[in-house]
């Protein structure tokens, strides 16, 4: 189904009706609405306004609509600030971050839990069973503008408390962290600061813990919007709409409260801000399509997250807030949607009805003009309408490989990456766009997740390797394919003491001796199978009873494979991953052929899509005798083709 973002509170009432009547005839099912609407709903402290959003929802049920009622926690009212300042966030200079835009507010604010409870109870009560209310968003976009984590008092209140849980007494908390070394060392959970504003770096123990807490506040804070709408409004789906790789929460813990895992789509917005790394001439290459791999990824994570997923917020036209801003290439909106069905989304729901004609995002595009004429995107969610009527979509399937995501893996990295490069984002990237490149259909795993049913598991980095991780990859199925610095730390980010992969070595007995991390420009080749493929930014020496299967070009094994599991002590290039990946995948019968640039597929049931991002048009590789349903053989520029095997 499609959907759409709508806030009435913008827009005179006696226009209301009007727009809900054309969004029913444009084909939309669901409208979102609310989540920005403290203010207008209690405009003082216990006044109630709540007539107009009321009226906003009986106008769209009338229609016919569907409503996605947002909690109005993201945005804190300025009077509750007042009384509250307490409520404000630090930055990691330890300053407050003001009221003025949104997401103002520290989820370890006592306050702040206190009123959110009260304006989320009201919300739930008075529209829990209303036969128009299908679901609710909690809050909106957790981690935004960098607010996972915040540095003020309160926050060191519920980090101090949240360590005394953890370690109990503060010798364990020593210990753990090693707090010998420099004179680190605390007599009480009291004495301990945040890490932030240190002469030099704090203890990676002590960030990681504070990354940990911090995670473990934003799941708090949206378990406590949760139960409370379970209580109050059965029946409804509880969703959140996530960001493009915000990586500062654990979203597979955050999601086990959820029904739905939301995300915010903006491909053009994600691709020039590097969201995910895009090199210089591929930021022009598509700079009005966005990256080819850059929707499908948080497609795949999401679904990953929870296998009942949205769109919450498509992208319809240019937006406001990257350093450069084009307009989609005309089929794009069309591709986006058509796109996400593929991979599986229930909804795709667009941003926004209308453009606003005020405030921060006046330039950000709708489906609809400040003038209330129809936009470009109109046309062409209207066209995707028509065709979903004619075209039932099958049930999505499990895809062949896993790649196992690790949210720890990124804090621990960012804490003690060991070389200025070494980002697990990065890594987890390559890994994703060679598999793609490759033709192939990837579902991401947590750690600890079940791989049955897979046929091939690739783990880019997982250095904390916990039991229950070790024993998913001890029941897998499949060949495993572990990328560097896997097993390497402890709990609490130290060396193990049989040296990385720590507790790996009683599946792989490979032991990691010496690491070093490359500056740019320091390259080094790998040897495999006749070829040799330059790499940089990480090196292991491996010491082992193994037959290396690849080398580097002074002798040292590169690639090792004991059994099922295979093991890769580098930084592997795209280049390296396509060739080794392609290789194995078609000897495990999967048909892994290399796509030309621009060109994507994706299946879903007896459906195969083809999305073409390049401004030419490109053959579909689709069998001989394929039946289309969608598009043709050839696929256009910016466009989509879909068909069966016959």
């Amino acid at each position: 189904m499609l959907g759409v973002c709508y806030y009435p509170e913008h827009w005179p009432r006696e226009r209301w009706a009007e727009d809900a009547r054309r969004m029913r005839e444009l084909g939309l099912s669901y409208v979102r609405i609310g989540e920005f609407s403290w203010s207008r709903v209690e405009p003082r402290e216990g006044r109630f306004e709540f007539e107009w959003l009321d009226e906003a929802i009986e106008t769209l049920g009338r229609e016919g609509l569907k409503v996605v009622l947002g909690t109005p926690t993201p945005t804190p009212p300025k009077w509750l600030i007042d009384k509250h300042p307490d409520i404000l966030a630090y930055d990691i200079q330890g300053r407050v971050r003001k009221f003025g835009s949104r997401r103002h507010y520290s989820f370890s604010s006592r306050s702040y839990l206190e009123h959110s409870r009260r304006i989320v109870t009201l919300f739930a009560q008075r529209y829990g069973t209303n036969p128009h209310v299908a679901g609710w968003q909690t809050d909106n976009e957790y981690g935004c503008h960098d607010t996972t984590r915040s540095y003020g008092p309160e926050d060191l209140r519920a980090f101090r408390e949240w360590l005394r849980a953890r370690y109990g007494d503060i010798a364990a908390l020593n210990a753990a962290w090693g707090n010998v070394f420099w004179s680190m060392e605390y007599h009480s959970f009291e004495e301990i600061e945040l890490p932030n504003l240190t002469v030099t770096e704090a203890n990676p123990s002590h960030w990681l813990d504070f990354y940990r807490f911090s995670s473990d506040q934003v799941a708090a804070y949206n378990r406590m919007q949760v139960e409370i709408l379970r209580q109050h409004s059965p029946g409804r789906f509880i969703a959140h709409n996530f960001m493009g790789y915000t990586p500062d929460f654990d979203h597979f813990k955050l999601a086990e409260d959820l029904d739905v895992a939301g995300w915010d789509s903006y491909p053009l917005g994600f691709t020039d801000m590097d969201v995910l790394p895009v090199s210089q001439q591929d930021k022009l290459r598509y700079a009005h399509t966005g990256h080819p791999d850059m929707a499908a990824f948080h497609h795949d994570l999401y679904r990953g997250v929870k296998p009942r997923w949205w769109v919450m917020e498509q992208q319809p036209g240019p937006v406001n807030w990257a350093a450069h801003n084009p307009s989609p290439a005309p089929g794009m909106v069309r591709l986006w949607t058509w796109e996400a069905f593929a991979h599986g989304a229930e909804v795709v729901s667009y941003f926004r009805w209308r453009q606003f004609p005020q405030a921060q995002e006046q330039f950000h595009a709708g489906l609809n003009r400040p003038d209330f004429q129809p936009d470009v995107g109109y046309f062409e969610v209207q066209q995707v309408a028509r065709e979903l009527q004619t075209l039932p979509l099958p049930q999505s399937q499990r895809a062949p490989v896993a790649l196992v995501f690790d949210y720890e893996a990124d804090w621990l990295y960012r804490v003690q990456p060991q070389g200025q490069e070494f980002s697990y984002r990065d890594l987890t990237w390559t890994f994703y766009q060679a598999l793609r490149s490759l033709s192939l259909d990837v579902d991401f795993v947590k750690p600890g997740g079940s791989l049955e049913g897979y046929r091939l598991v690739v783990v880019p980095s997982t250095p904390i390797l916990r039991e229950e991780a070790l024993e998913a990859l001890r029941s897998a199925q499949a060949p495993v394919v572990l990328g560097p610095r896997t097993g390497s730390k402890t709990e609490f980010l130290g060396i193990p003491p049989n040296l990385p992969p720590g507790p790996l070595q009683a599946l792989l007995p490979i032991k990691v001796v010496r690491v070093e991390s490359l500056r740019p420009g320091v390259d080094f080749e790998v040897e495999w199978e006749g070829g040799r493929y330059r790499s940089s930014v990480w090196r292991e020496w491996i010491e082992s009873e193994l037959e290396p299967l690849g080398n580097f070009a002074d002798g040292k094994g590169a690639i090792f494979q004991n059994n099922y599991l295979r093991y890769l002590a580098f930084w592997p290039s795209r280049e390296f991953l396509s060739a080794y990946l392609g290789r194995l995948a078609s000897s495990l019968g999967l048909h892994a052929q290399l796509l030309p640039d621009g060109l994507r597929i994706r299946q879903r049931g007896n459906l195969t899509f083809a999305f073409n991002y390049a401004p030419h048009p490109q053959a579909a590789p689709a069998p001989e005798g394929a039946e289309f349903v969608l598009g043709g053989p050839t696929v256009e520029a910016y466009g989509v083709s879909a068909w069966r095997k016959t």
